[in-house]
């Protein structure tokens, strides 16, 4: 599949190779580096560095989405992210926000992000839809579920998608503009995940890009008995076999890292 993915002003040729999207967390609370970087000047920092280590997207959340997470009101995750929104948007990248209300969503796309990440896939925010598809921004539907419980999995994921997607075209939002998240880790068991990494590339029947967020989490914490900081290596296996299963687009914490599996990747499979 080759075709140019629109991100309002931005996009992205699909197929050519893989994009990297470096994740930086604003919030006090997230599984793998809450607090660290939840300062203005700490996070830019830390998003300066991943656009140099290779990061053609910075994917800014203001809200965790760990398991047992708190929520937060939108004006809590806006008061976490307005700012380096702001400050991101006048340099010269692509900036994701994950976030699930359009609250936040209209706010970031004012002062001019380009994607929204939502975790619950336009299913959650009956408002997300339109607020996206008025910036004609892109959008990350991500497929989640409350209880990890399944009579056919990728039926399943598929037919969210389905739903997601037809809500999206109908609120105007233009198919170019779509990407797909299997949503590792989100209502799942670690045999779901396995599974669903297994059988990624049966997802290209949509004909969208996909987006597969893998870094650090509890699927390769459970796999090789590791601690949240000591996951690197299966990220990396996870990041391989992601892109030779149609993966478009990799979600990661160690941006240099895994820009190295990817390119590497990418020279024996595209």
């Amino acid at each position: 599949m080759a075709y140019m993915l629109k991100l309002r002003d931005k996009e992205l040729e699909i197929g050519k190779r893989t994009y990297i999207m470096g994740i930086l967390n604003m919030t006090p609370d997230s599984f793998s580096d809450g607090g660290k970087y939840n300062t203005l000047e700490k996070g830019m920092e830390r998003a300066l560095k991943m656009m140099e280590d290779g990061a053609d997207i910075i994917d800014v959340g203001g809200e965790s989405s760990r398991p047992g997470y708190e929520p937060v009101t939108a004006e809590e995750e806006l008061s976490r992210i307005n700012d380096i929104v702001k400050k991101l948007c006048e340099v010269d990248t692509i900036i994701s926000i994950d976030t699930m209300k359009s609250k936040v969503a209209y706010e970031c796309l004012k002062n001019g992000a380009h994607i929204i990440n939502d975790i619950w896939g336009l299913q959650r925010d009956p408002d997300m839809a339109k607020v996206v598809a008025d910036y004609g921004a892109g959008v990350v539907i991500m497929h989640n579920k409350e209880v990890a419980e399944y009579h056919d999995l990728l039926q399943e994921v598929i037919s969210f998608f389905e739903k997601s997607i037809d809500i999206a075209l109908k609120a105007g939002i233009k198919k170019e503009n779509i990407m797909i998240d299997p949503g590792i880790g989100f209502g799942k068991t670690l045999e779901h995940n396995l599974t669903l990494m297994k059988r990624l590339d049966e997802l290209k029947i949509l004909g969208l890009p996909i987006l597969l967020g893998t870094s650090r989490k509890s699927m390769i914490g459970r796999v090789l008995n590791l601690d949240v900081n000591e996951r690197m290596e299966g990220t990396a296996a996870t990041v391989a076999v992601g892109i030779v299963k149609g993966a478009d687009i990799v979600r990661v914490h160690d941006v240099k890292e895994m820009w190295r599996v990817a390119r590497m990747t990418d020279a024996m499979i595209r």
